[in-house]
Protein backbone atom coordinates (compact mmCIF):
# COMPACT_ATOMS: atom_id res chain seq x y z
CA UNK A 1 0.00 0.00 0.00
CA UNK A 2 1.35 3.42 -0.98
CA UNK A 3 0.32 6.41 1.10
CA UNK A 4 -1.42 9.16 -0.82
CA UNK A 5 0.94 12.00 0.01
CA UNK A 6 -0.16 14.00 -3.04
CA UNK A 7 -3.65 14.35 -1.60
CA UNK A 8 -2.23 15.57 1.72
CA UNK A 9 0.04 17.95 -0.18
CA UNK A 10 -2.92 19.53 -2.01
CA UNK A 11 -4.84 19.86 1.24
CA UNK A 12 -2.00 21.75 2.94
CA UNK A 13 -1.03 23.88 -0.08
CA UNK A 14 -2.06 27.52 0.46
CA UNK A 15 -1.18 30.93 -0.92
CA UNK A 16 1.67 32.82 0.74
CA UNK A 17 -0.86 35.42 1.91
CA UNK A 18 -2.97 32.78 3.66
CA UNK A 19 0.12 31.19 5.17
CA UNK A 20 1.43 34.37 6.81
CA UNK A 21 -2.06 35.21 8.09
CA UNK A 22 -1.36 32.82 11.01
CA UNK A 23 1.22 35.26 12.42
CA UNK A 24 -0.04 37.33 15.35
CA UNK A 25 1.35 40.38 17.11
CA UNK A 26 3.94 39.38 19.69
CA UNK A 27 4.84 36.12 17.94
CA UNK A 28 8.35 34.68 17.60
CA UNK A 29 9.04 33.62 14.01
CA UNK A 30 12.01 31.54 12.81
CA UNK A 31 13.48 31.70 9.30
CA UNK A 32 16.16 29.07 10.12
CA UNK A 33 19.43 29.61 8.20
CA UNK A 34 21.22 30.55 4.95
CA UNK A 35 19.42 29.05 1.93
CA UNK A 36 16.57 28.11 4.23
CA UNK A 37 15.38 31.72 4.17
CA UNK A 38 11.68 31.69 3.13
CA UNK A 39 11.91 34.33 0.42
CA UNK A 40 8.25 34.46 -0.63
CA UNK A 41 6.88 34.18 2.91
CA UNK A 42 9.22 36.95 4.07
CA UNK A 43 7.92 39.24 1.34
CA UNK A 44 4.30 38.46 2.21
CA UNK A 45 4.84 38.89 5.96
CA UNK A 46 6.45 42.30 5.42
CA UNK A 47 3.29 43.44 3.60
CA UNK A 48 1.35 42.84 6.84
CA UNK A 49 3.51 45.38 8.69
CA UNK A 50 0.71 47.79 9.54
CA UNK A 51 -1.45 44.97 10.95
CA UNK A 52 1.20 43.62 13.33
CA UNK A 53 3.26 44.80 16.29
CA UNK A 54 6.27 43.33 18.09
CA UNK A 55 6.78 40.33 15.82
CA UNK A 56 10.27 38.92 16.53
CA UNK A 57 12.11 37.08 13.76
CA UNK A 58 15.23 34.91 14.08
CA UNK A 59 17.61 33.97 11.26
CA UNK A 60 21.22 33.04 10.67
CA UNK A 61 23.83 33.66 7.95
CA UNK A 62 21.23 34.99 5.52
CA UNK A 63 21.71 36.90 2.32
CA UNK A 64 19.52 39.90 1.60
CA UNK A 65 17.04 41.28 1.36
CA UNK A 66 15.23 40.36 4.56
CA UNK A 67 12.04 42.27 3.97
CA UNK A 68 10.68 42.26 7.53
CA UNK A 69 13.86 43.97 8.71
CA UNK A 70 14.12 46.51 5.91
CA UNK A 71 10.45 47.55 5.95
CA UNK A 72 10.41 48.73 9.57
CA UNK A 73 13.15 51.06 10.80
CA UNK A 74 11.16 51.72 13.97
CA UNK A 75 11.34 48.10 15.19
CA UNK A 76 7.73 48.57 16.31
CA UNK A 77 6.29 45.99 13.93
CA UNK A 78 9.19 43.61 13.26
CA UNK A 79 12.44 42.99 15.14
CA UNK A 80 15.02 40.85 13.36
CA UNK A 81 17.71 38.77 15.12
CA UNK A 82 20.66 36.70 13.88
CA UNK A 83 22.55 33.81 15.47
CA UNK A 84 25.55 34.50 13.21
CA UNK A 85 25.79 37.56 10.99
CA UNK A 86 26.40 37.33 7.27
CA UNK A 87 27.92 40.39 5.61
CA UNK A 88 24.37 41.50 4.82
CA UNK A 89 23.11 40.98 8.38
CA UNK A 90 26.15 42.87 9.68
CA UNK A 91 24.99 45.90 7.69
CA UNK A 92 21.54 45.51 9.21
CA UNK A 93 23.16 45.56 12.67
CA UNK A 94 24.97 48.78 11.75
CA UNK A 95 21.56 50.32 10.95
CA UNK A 96 19.92 49.06 14.14
CA UNK A 97 17.80 46.61 12.14
CA UNK A 98 19.33 43.38 13.45
CA UNK A 99 20.24 42.17 16.92
CA UNK A 100 22.83 39.45 17.51
CA UNK A 101 22.07 36.43 19.72
CA UNK A 102 25.18 35.16 21.57
CA UNK A 103 25.56 31.40 21.24
CA UNK A 104 27.73 28.38 20.52
CA UNK A 105 26.48 26.23 17.67
CA UNK A 106 26.60 22.84 19.39
CA UNK A 107 23.89 24.14 21.76
CA UNK A 108 21.64 25.29 18.91
CA UNK A 109 19.10 22.49 19.38
CA UNK A 110 19.12 22.82 23.18
CA UNK A 111 18.33 26.54 23.02
CA UNK A 112 15.11 25.72 21.21
CA UNK A 113 14.24 22.61 23.20
CA UNK A 114 14.62 24.18 26.63
CA UNK A 115 14.57 27.96 26.45
CA UNK A 116 12.95 29.51 23.37
CA UNK A 117 9.45 29.96 21.97
CA UNK A 118 8.76 29.40 18.28
CA UNK A 119 5.22 30.32 17.30
CA UNK A 120 5.79 29.93 13.57
CA UNK A 121 8.68 28.38 11.67
CA UNK A 122 9.01 29.33 8.00
CA UNK A 123 11.63 27.41 6.06
CA UNK A 124 12.56 26.81 2.43
CA UNK A 125 12.88 23.17 1.44
CA UNK A 126 13.51 21.07 -1.65
CA UNK A 127 10.41 19.64 -3.44
CA UNK A 128 8.71 16.71 -1.71
CA UNK A 129 9.84 13.22 -2.66
CA UNK A 130 7.52 10.27 -3.30
CA UNK A 131 7.75 9.21 0.34
CA UNK A 132 6.40 12.53 1.61
CA UNK A 133 9.70 14.07 2.74
CA UNK A 134 10.95 17.62 2.19
CA UNK A 135 14.76 17.95 2.29
CA UNK A 136 16.33 20.74 4.38
CA UNK A 137 19.33 20.74 2.03
CA UNK A 138 22.33 22.81 3.19
CA UNK A 139 20.14 24.15 6.00
CA UNK A 140 20.22 20.78 7.80
CA UNK A 141 22.56 22.10 10.50
CA UNK A 142 19.82 24.05 12.27
CA UNK A 143 16.40 23.42 10.72
CA UNK A 144 14.95 20.27 12.30
CA UNK A 145 15.23 21.25 16.00
CA UNK A 146 13.43 24.50 15.21
CA UNK A 147 10.58 22.84 13.32
CA UNK A 148 10.11 20.32 16.14
CA UNK A 149 9.53 23.08 18.67
CA UNK A 150 7.35 25.31 16.47
CA UNK A 151 3.61 25.64 17.07
CA UNK A 152 3.08 26.05 13.31
CA UNK A 153 5.42 24.86 10.53
CA UNK A 154 5.22 26.40 7.06
CA UNK A 155 7.46 25.04 4.31
CA UNK A 156 8.24 27.06 1.20
CA UNK A 157 9.08 24.76 -1.68
CA UNK A 158 12.11 26.17 -3.49
CA UNK A 159 12.80 24.47 -6.81
CA UNK A 160 16.47 25.53 -6.62
CA UNK A 161 17.31 23.81 -3.33
CA UNK A 162 19.78 20.92 -3.83
CA UNK A 163 18.74 17.70 -2.12
CA UNK A 164 21.49 16.43 0.20
CA UNK A 165 21.85 13.14 2.03
CA UNK A 166 22.20 13.23 5.78
CA UNK A 167 23.01 11.41 8.98
CA UNK A 168 19.72 12.38 10.59
CA UNK A 169 17.23 15.28 10.66
CA UNK A 170 17.97 16.27 7.05
CA UNK A 171 14.25 16.06 6.17
CA UNK A 172 10.79 16.87 7.47
CA UNK A 173 7.80 14.67 6.66
CA UNK A 174 4.59 16.16 5.30
CA UNK A 175 2.75 14.86 8.35
CA UNK A 176 4.80 17.31 10.46
CA UNK A 177 3.98 20.27 8.21
CA UNK A 178 0.98 22.56 8.71
CA UNK A 179 1.11 24.60 5.50
CA UNK A 180 2.91 24.43 2.15
CA UNK A 181 3.54 27.34 -0.20
CA UNK A 182 4.93 27.35 -3.72
CA UNK A 183 6.12 29.99 -6.17
CA UNK A 184 8.86 30.90 -8.57
CA UNK A 185 12.26 31.69 -7.04
CA UNK A 186 15.23 33.51 -8.48
CA UNK A 187 18.45 31.46 -8.73
CA UNK A 188 20.59 31.66 -5.61
CA UNK A 189 23.09 34.48 -5.36
CA UNK A 190 26.35 32.57 -5.00
CA UNK A 191 28.43 35.74 -4.81
CA UNK A 192 31.93 36.29 -6.08
CA UNK A 193 34.62 33.68 -5.59
CA UNK A 194 36.81 34.57 -2.61
CA UNK A 195 40.36 34.94 -3.93
CA UNK A 196 43.18 34.19 -1.45
CA UNK A 197 45.74 36.94 -0.81
CA UNK A 198 49.50 36.49 -0.67
CA UNK A 199 49.27 36.72 3.13
CA UNK A 200 46.60 33.99 3.17
CA UNK A 201 48.95 31.76 1.21
CA UNK A 202 51.87 32.55 3.51
CA UNK A 203 49.81 31.63 6.58
CA UNK A 204 48.64 28.43 4.86
CA UNK A 205 52.24 27.45 4.05
CA UNK A 206 53.04 27.59 7.75
CA UNK A 207 50.15 25.26 8.62
CA UNK A 208 50.84 22.58 6.00
CA UNK A 209 53.81 20.99 7.90
CA UNK A 210 51.52 20.34 10.88
CA UNK A 211 49.11 18.21 8.82
CA UNK A 212 49.45 14.46 8.44
CA UNK A 213 48.00 11.82 6.14
CA UNK A 214 44.51 10.88 7.28
CA UNK A 215 43.85 14.17 9.09
CA UNK A 216 40.24 15.33 9.25
CA UNK A 217 39.67 19.03 8.61
CA UNK A 218 37.33 21.71 9.80
CA UNK A 219 37.72 24.94 7.85
CA UNK A 220 36.02 28.24 8.43
CA UNK A 221 34.87 30.56 5.66
CA UNK A 222 36.99 33.13 3.85
CA UNK A 223 40.04 33.53 1.68
CA UNK A 224 42.49 31.82 4.06
CA UNK A 225 40.67 28.44 4.08
CA UNK A 226 40.45 28.64 0.29
CA UNK A 227 44.20 29.26 0.13
CA UNK A 228 44.83 26.30 2.41
CA UNK A 229 42.62 24.09 0.26
CA UNK A 230 44.62 25.03 -2.82
CA UNK A 231 47.97 24.33 -1.12
CA UNK A 232 46.83 21.00 0.30
CA UNK A 233 45.61 20.03 -3.16
CA UNK A 234 49.15 20.58 -4.43
CA UNK A 235 50.78 18.73 -1.49
CA UNK A 236 51.66 15.07 -0.94
CA UNK A 237 49.02 14.63 1.75
CA UNK A 238 46.45 11.89 1.22
CA UNK A 239 43.26 10.36 2.63
CA UNK A 240 42.01 13.53 4.30
CA UNK A 241 38.59 13.74 5.92
CA UNK A 242 35.92 16.41 6.34
CA UNK A 243 34.06 17.12 9.59
CA UNK A 244 33.08 20.75 9.42
CA UNK A 245 30.33 23.07 10.55
CA UNK A 246 30.59 24.96 7.26
CA UNK A 247 31.34 23.31 3.94
CA UNK A 248 33.03 25.72 1.52
CA UNK A 249 34.73 25.57 -1.87
CA UNK A 250 38.00 24.62 -0.15
CA UNK A 251 36.61 21.11 0.36
CA UNK A 252 35.53 20.87 -3.28
CA UNK A 253 39.09 21.76 -4.28
CA UNK A 254 40.41 18.99 -2.02
CA UNK A 255 37.95 16.49 -3.47
CA UNK A 256 38.85 17.33 -7.06
CA UNK A 257 42.54 16.84 -6.24
CA UNK A 258 41.85 13.36 -4.86
CA UNK A 259 42.99 14.31 -1.34
CA UNK A 260 39.55 14.18 0.29
CA UNK A 261 38.53 10.53 0.68
CA UNK A 262 37.21 10.23 4.28
CA UNK A 263 38.53 6.64 4.25
CA UNK A 264 40.31 6.61 7.61
CA UNK A 265 37.98 8.61 9.83
CA UNK A 266 37.18 7.07 13.22
CA UNK A 267 33.50 7.91 12.86
CA UNK A 268 31.34 8.48 9.76
CA UNK A 269 33.93 6.60 7.73
CA UNK A 270 33.57 7.32 4.04
CA UNK A 271 31.43 10.40 4.64
CA UNK A 272 32.37 14.05 4.57
CA UNK A 273 30.28 15.53 7.41
CA UNK A 274 28.95 19.11 7.41
CA UNK A 275 26.18 21.21 8.91
CA UNK A 276 25.66 24.01 6.40
CA UNK A 277 27.28 25.16 3.17
CA UNK A 278 28.18 28.50 1.61
CA UNK A 279 30.01 28.77 -1.69
CA UNK A 280 29.79 28.51 -5.44
CA UNK A 281 27.24 26.86 -7.70
CA UNK A 282 29.82 24.13 -8.32
CA UNK A 283 29.94 23.43 -4.58
CA UNK A 284 26.19 22.91 -4.37
CA UNK A 285 26.25 20.72 -7.49
CA UNK A 286 28.86 18.56 -5.72
CA UNK A 287 26.79 18.27 -2.54
CA UNK A 288 23.57 17.44 -4.40
CA UNK A 289 22.58 13.78 -3.92
CA UNK A 290 26.19 12.85 -3.16
CA UNK A 291 26.51 9.69 -1.06
CA UNK A 292 30.05 10.74 -0.15
CA UNK A 293 28.82 13.59 2.06
CA UNK A 294 26.33 13.70 4.91
CA UNK A 295 24.59 16.70 6.45
CA UNK A 296 23.99 16.58 10.21
CA UNK A 297 22.48 18.96 12.77
CA UNK A 298 25.08 21.15 14.46
CA UNK A 299 24.26 19.52 17.78
CA UNK A 300 26.20 16.56 16.32
CA UNK A 301 28.74 18.24 14.03
CA UNK A 302 29.88 20.77 16.63
CA UNK A 303 29.63 18.68 19.77
CA UNK A 304 33.15 18.64 21.30
CA UNK A 305 32.62 15.07 22.56
CA UNK A 306 31.97 13.99 18.95
CA UNK A 307 34.86 16.00 17.49
CA UNK A 308 37.38 14.59 19.96
CA UNK A 309 36.61 11.03 18.79
CA UNK A 310 38.22 11.80 15.42
CA UNK A 311 41.96 11.14 15.45
CA UNK A 312 44.14 13.89 13.93
CA UNK A 313 41.26 16.33 13.90
CA UNK A 314 42.48 19.73 12.65
CA UNK A 315 40.43 22.88 13.18
CA UNK A 316 41.35 26.03 11.25
CA UNK A 317 39.51 29.28 11.95
CA UNK A 318 40.22 32.97 11.56
CA UNK A 319 39.86 35.94 13.88
CA UNK A 320 39.99 39.73 13.95
CA UNK A 321 42.49 40.20 16.76
CA UNK A 322 44.36 38.54 19.64
CA UNK A 323 45.62 40.28 22.76
CA UNK A 324 48.95 39.48 24.39
CA UNK A 325 47.17 37.32 26.98
CA UNK A 326 45.96 35.03 24.18
CA UNK A 327 42.31 36.09 24.18
CA UNK A 328 40.71 35.90 20.74
CA UNK A 329 38.20 38.35 19.28
CA UNK A 330 36.68 36.78 16.18
CA UNK A 331 33.20 38.29 16.02
CA UNK A 332 33.29 41.99 16.83
CA UNK A 333 35.38 45.08 16.25
CA UNK A 334 34.83 46.99 19.45
CA UNK A 335 31.09 46.84 20.02
CA UNK A 336 30.35 46.42 16.31
CA UNK A 337 29.06 42.93 15.56
CA UNK A 338 30.88 41.42 12.57
CA UNK A 339 29.87 37.75 12.55
CA UNK A 340 29.36 35.47 15.55
CA UNK A 341 30.90 32.90 17.85
CA UNK A 342 29.69 30.15 15.53
CA UNK A 343 31.66 26.95 16.01
CA UNK A 344 35.10 28.36 16.78
CA UNK A 345 35.00 27.51 20.48
CA UNK A 346 33.34 24.13 19.80
CA UNK A 347 36.16 23.06 17.51
CA UNK A 348 38.91 24.56 19.67
CA UNK A 349 37.77 22.34 22.53
CA UNK A 350 37.05 19.26 20.42
CA UNK A 351 40.15 19.32 18.22
CA UNK A 352 42.42 20.00 21.21
CA UNK A 353 41.07 16.82 22.86
CA UNK A 354 41.47 14.69 19.72
CA UNK A 355 44.32 12.18 19.56
CA UNK A 356 46.85 13.99 17.38
CA UNK A 357 44.42 16.90 17.03
CA UNK A 358 45.35 20.55 16.53
CA UNK A 359 43.38 23.81 16.53
CA UNK A 360 44.65 26.88 14.65
CA UNK A 361 43.51 30.49 14.92
CA UNK A 362 44.72 32.45 11.90
CA UNK A 363 44.96 36.12 11.03
CA UNK A 364 47.04 38.59 9.09
CA UNK A 365 49.36 40.50 11.42
CA UNK A 366 47.92 43.89 10.40
CA UNK A 367 44.95 45.62 8.80
CA UNK A 368 44.29 49.08 7.36
CA UNK A 369 41.44 51.32 8.45
CA UNK A 370 39.34 53.41 6.07
CA UNK A 371 41.91 56.19 6.22
CA UNK A 372 44.68 53.80 5.17
CA UNK A 373 46.35 53.69 8.58
CA UNK A 374 48.05 50.41 9.51
CA UNK A 375 47.05 48.66 12.75
CA UNK A 376 48.30 45.54 14.50
CA UNK A 377 45.89 42.62 14.98
CA UNK A 378 47.92 41.64 18.04
CA UNK A 379 46.99 44.18 20.70
CA UNK A 380 48.06 44.85 24.31
CA UNK A 381 44.59 44.29 25.77
CA UNK A 382 41.00 44.40 24.56
CA UNK A 383 38.77 47.32 25.45
CA UNK A 384 35.19 46.59 24.38
CA UNK A 385 35.84 43.85 21.83
CA UNK A 386 33.79 40.70 22.40
CA UNK A 387 35.95 37.74 23.46
CA UNK A 388 35.07 34.76 21.29
CA UNK A 389 37.63 32.28 22.62
CA UNK A 390 39.11 32.59 26.12
CA UNK A 391 42.85 32.40 26.60
CA UNK A 392 42.45 29.09 28.44
CA UNK A 393 41.17 27.38 25.28
CA UNK A 394 43.45 28.83 22.59
CA UNK A 395 45.95 26.42 20.99
CA UNK A 396 47.95 27.49 17.90
CA UNK A 397 47.93 31.11 16.71
CA UNK A 398 49.21 31.87 13.22
CA UNK A 399 50.17 34.97 11.25
CA UNK A 400 52.33 35.38 8.17
CA UNK A 401 55.28 35.73 10.60
CA UNK A 402 54.95 32.33 12.24
CA UNK A 403 53.03 29.83 14.37
CA UNK A 404 53.02 29.67 18.17
CA UNK A 405 51.47 27.17 20.58
CA UNK A 406 49.88 28.72 23.68
CA UNK A 407 48.86 25.47 25.38
CA UNK A 408 50.17 25.49 28.95
CA UNK A 409 52.08 28.75 28.48
CA UNK A 410 52.40 31.35 31.25
CA UNK A 411 51.49 35.00 30.78
CA UNK A 412 55.07 36.06 30.02
CA UNK A 413 55.55 33.17 27.56
CA UNK A 414 52.31 34.09 25.80
CA UNK A 415 53.32 37.73 25.52
CA UNK A 416 56.76 36.78 24.21
CA UNK A 417 55.38 34.31 21.67
CA UNK A 418 52.65 36.63 20.42
CA UNK A 419 55.11 39.51 19.99
CA UNK A 420 57.26 37.16 17.89
CA UNK A 421 54.50 36.74 15.28
CA UNK A 422 53.35 40.37 15.31
CA UNK A 423 54.30 42.71 12.50
CA UNK A 424 57.86 43.99 13.21
CA UNK A 425 56.69 47.61 13.20
CA UNK A 426 54.55 46.98 16.30
CA UNK A 427 56.72 44.66 18.37
CA UNK A 428 58.52 47.30 20.45
CA UNK A 429 55.25 48.97 21.46
CA UNK A 430 53.75 45.61 22.39
CA UNK A 431 56.77 44.85 24.58
CA UNK A 432 56.39 48.20 26.37
CA UNK A 433 52.72 47.46 27.04
CA UNK A 434 53.55 43.95 28.29
CA UNK A 435 56.08 45.49 30.69
CA UNK A 436 53.44 47.90 32.01
CA UNK A 437 51.12 44.96 32.62
CA UNK A 438 53.85 42.96 34.39
CA UNK A 439 53.73 40.11 31.92
CA UNK A 440 57.13 40.69 30.30
CA UNK A 441 59.90 38.64 31.92
CA UNK A 442 62.53 40.94 33.49
CA UNK A 443 65.43 38.77 32.33
CA UNK A 444 64.34 39.02 28.70
CA UNK A 445 66.98 41.32 27.17
CA UNK A 446 65.00 42.24 24.08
Amino acid sequence: MVDNFEAEYKKKLVSVEDAVSVVKSGDWIDYTSSLGKPVLLDQALAKRKDELRDVKVRGNLMDGPICVAECDESNEHFVYHSWHCSSYERKLCDKGLCYYIPMVFHNNAAYYEFFLNVNVCMVSVAPMDRHGYFNFSVNTGVAAPITRMADIVIVEVNENMPKVYGGYDECIHISQVDYIVEGKHEPFNYGKRIVPTDIDREISKKIIPYLVDGATLQLGIGSMPNALGELIAESDLKDLGMHTELCSDAFLTLYKSGKLTNRVKNIDRGKGVFGCAIGSEDLFDWLKENHGVAAYPLEYVNRPSIIQQIDNMVSINSCLAVDIYGQVAAESAGARQISGTGGQLDFLVGASASKGGKAFICMSSTYKDKQGNLHSRIVPQFHGDIITSPRSQVYFVTTEYGIINLEGRSTWERAEDLVSIAHPDFRDDLIKEAQKQNIWRRSNKR
